[in-house]
Protein backbone atom coordinates (compact mmCIF):
# COMPACT_ATOMS: atom_id res chain seq x y z
CA UNK A 1 0.00 0.00 0.00
CA UNK A 2 1.66 3.07 -0.52
CA UNK A 3 2.33 6.07 1.80
CA UNK A 4 -0.21 9.20 2.03
CA UNK A 5 2.51 11.44 1.14
CA UNK A 6 3.16 8.85 -2.78
CA UNK A 7 -0.61 9.20 -2.71
CA UNK A 8 -1.07 12.82 -3.13
CA UNK A 9 2.48 12.82 -5.33
CA UNK A 10 1.12 9.91 -7.64
CA UNK A 11 -2.74 11.39 -7.97
CA UNK A 12 -2.06 14.25 -10.63
CA UNK A 13 -1.41 11.18 -12.97
CA UNK A 14 -3.66 8.48 -12.19
CA UNK A 15 -6.43 10.92 -12.26
CA UNK A 16 -8.15 10.74 -15.99
CA UNK A 17 -8.65 14.13 -16.97
CA UNK A 18 -11.95 13.49 -18.79
CA UNK A 19 -13.34 12.85 -15.09
CA UNK A 20 -12.52 16.24 -13.99
CA UNK A 21 -13.62 18.40 -16.42
CA UNK A 22 -15.12 20.96 -15.62
CA UNK A 23 -14.83 20.99 -11.91
CA UNK A 24 -13.33 23.92 -10.12
CA UNK A 25 -12.54 22.87 -6.37
CA UNK A 26 -10.19 23.00 -3.77
CA UNK A 27 -9.29 20.44 -1.25
CA UNK A 28 -7.43 20.45 2.30
CA UNK A 29 -6.67 16.99 3.57
CA UNK A 30 -5.27 17.06 6.96
CA UNK A 31 -4.16 13.58 7.73
CA UNK A 32 -3.26 12.58 11.18
CA UNK A 33 0.01 11.56 11.30
CA UNK A 34 1.28 11.50 7.47
CA UNK A 35 0.99 15.34 7.00
CA UNK A 36 -1.35 17.90 4.94
CA UNK A 37 -1.76 18.89 1.62
CA UNK A 38 -4.19 20.85 -0.35
CA UNK A 39 -5.35 19.38 -3.63
CA UNK A 40 -6.71 22.58 -6.40
CA UNK A 41 -9.08 20.88 -9.52
CA UNK A 42 -9.42 23.40 -12.54
CA UNK A 43 -11.33 21.89 -15.14
CA UNK A 44 -9.27 18.95 -15.99
CA UNK A 45 -5.74 19.39 -14.26
CA UNK A 46 -4.89 18.74 -10.64
CA UNK A 47 -2.32 20.41 -8.63
CA UNK A 48 -1.06 19.10 -5.03
CA UNK A 49 1.37 21.78 -2.71
CA UNK A 50 2.40 19.98 1.08
CA UNK A 51 -0.31 22.35 3.53
CA UNK A 52 -3.74 23.01 3.92
CA UNK A 53 -4.36 26.91 2.49
CA UNK A 54 -7.77 28.32 1.72
CA UNK A 55 -10.37 25.44 0.18
CA UNK A 56 -13.66 24.58 -0.53
CA UNK A 57 -13.61 21.88 1.63
CA UNK A 58 -11.42 20.27 4.09
CA UNK A 59 -11.13 16.59 5.18
CA UNK A 60 -9.84 15.22 8.55
CA UNK A 61 -9.05 11.41 9.32
CA UNK A 62 -6.15 9.27 10.57
CA UNK A 63 -3.57 7.74 8.54
CA UNK A 64 -4.85 4.33 8.85
CA UNK A 65 -8.56 5.54 8.15
CA UNK A 66 -6.88 7.14 5.25
CA UNK A 67 -5.42 4.54 3.49
CA UNK A 68 -8.45 2.33 3.75
CA UNK A 69 -10.63 4.72 2.31
CA UNK A 70 -8.23 5.19 -0.90
CA UNK A 71 -7.85 1.44 -0.84
CA UNK A 72 -11.55 0.63 -1.33
CA UNK A 73 -11.41 -1.13 1.94
CA UNK A 74 -13.54 1.40 4.01
CA UNK A 75 -16.76 3.66 2.56
CA UNK A 76 -15.95 7.11 2.60
CA UNK A 77 -19.62 7.78 3.68
CA UNK A 78 -19.41 4.70 6.35
CA UNK A 79 -16.34 6.67 7.68
CA UNK A 80 -17.54 9.94 7.82
CA UNK A 81 -20.75 8.86 9.60
CA UNK A 82 -18.93 6.55 12.08
CA UNK A 83 -16.47 9.91 12.61
CA UNK A 84 -13.47 8.40 11.13
CA UNK A 85 -13.60 10.69 8.28
CA UNK A 86 -14.43 14.79 9.15
CA UNK A 87 -15.60 17.42 6.75
CA UNK A 88 -15.59 20.83 6.66
CA UNK A 89 -16.79 23.16 4.15
CA UNK A 90 -19.07 22.80 1.29
CA UNK A 91 -20.63 19.39 1.20
CA UNK A 92 -21.43 19.79 -2.45
CA UNK A 93 -18.15 20.22 -3.50
CA UNK A 94 -17.02 16.99 -1.08
CA UNK A 95 -19.76 14.62 -3.23
CA UNK A 96 -17.81 15.83 -6.13
CA UNK A 97 -14.53 14.10 -4.77
CA UNK A 98 -15.97 10.93 -5.19
CA UNK A 99 -14.75 11.02 -9.03
CA UNK A 100 -11.18 11.42 -8.12
CA UNK A 101 -11.56 7.42 -6.64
Amino acid sequence: MPSVSEFFESLPARVDPSRIAGMNNTYAFDIEGAGAWTVAIADGTITVTDGTGDADCTFSASEESFQKIVAGEQNPTTAYMTGKLKIKGDMGAAMKLQKLF
